[in-house]
């Protein structure tokens, strides 16, 4: 039998005087103010209690969106989100992906921005498409990838950082543009698993493997990584769909 130190039982018993002596102060500027059995907020306003406007200061200078930053909500970031969802991949994240998987040779990076992604597959040997919907430069053909339609199988497999707020339309194209068995593998963060709309989604398009980053990798907005510098408060993941899995879903850790 365990038992508790007089001690402790006597700062347990000196901690519940506390909580039921405590009464509810409750402060709203210009309205009634209330401390235990004080109820007239004149007679409460008189006291030496009484309380001054421009002595309340504050100890958080943040608010909501500052809390969710810290947490590393990216839909509560400090500047507005890039108007085409436009975050370039940090290179290492992909040669990182290329040490864990191999992929065909003919490789479609169908939203490659500047080209961050798609240089480091060729210069790992892959052929490679690259294609986007907006001109940065890079593309070598300018494709609007949702709207494709009636065109050839892609042979080989297809693999992005897609427009965050499509990402579901993207995996969905994605693997009706590849024949059974290619993969579509598409870098996000771990959110994209949450919701149960999206479990649904998932439900009908299984995710083979999923590559977590212990640690923080970047993705820069408009492609700038000398204005992103620094660590992400983002948890990024490789997602890897290969068309007509069916079965669970593996976690791996990385980096």
């Amino acid at each position: 039998m365990i038992t508790v130190p007089d001690a402790a039982v006597r700062m347990t018993d000196v901690l519940h005087k506390m909580v039921v002596r405590t009464h509810t102060l409750r402060v709203e500027l210009g309205k009634t103010i209330t401390r235990g059995s004080v109820k007239n907020s004149d007679s409460w306003k008189d006291s030496n209690f009484k309380l001054k406007k421009n002595t309340m200061e504050k100890d958080w200078n943040g608010n909501k969106k500052s809390v969710f930053t810290s947490l590393g909500a990216s839909s509560h970031a400090v500047e507005e989100r890039e108007k085409h969802d436009y975050y370039a991949t940090e290179p290492k994240a992909t040669e990182l992906l290329l040490k864990l998987e191999k992929f065909s040779n003919n490789i479609w990076e169908c939203a490659c921005g500047g080209g961050h992604l798609s240089e480091v597959l060729l210069k790992n040997g892959y052929n490679v498409k690259s294609t986007d919907l907006i001109d940065r430069d890079y593309a070598s053909e300018l494709v609007d990838f949702l709207g494709i339609d009636n065109i050839d199988m892609f042979d080989g497999d297809i693999i992005t950082n897609p427009p965050y707020k499509y990402a579901e339309q993207f995996v969905e194209k994605a693997l009706s543009l590849i024949p059974k068995g290619n993969r579509v593998a598409m870098f996000m963060g771990i959110q994209f698993l949450e919701g149960k709309k999206r479990r649904e989604f998932l439900r009908r398009f299984p995710i083979k493997i999923v590559y977590v980053s212990s640690s923080r990798l970047n993705c820069a907005k408009n492609g700038d990584f000398e204005k992103n510098k620094g660590s992400s408060a983002r948890c990024y993941a490789w997602f890897i769909w290969e068309k007509g899995h069916i079965g669970d879903t593996t976690l791996k850790l990385f980096n």
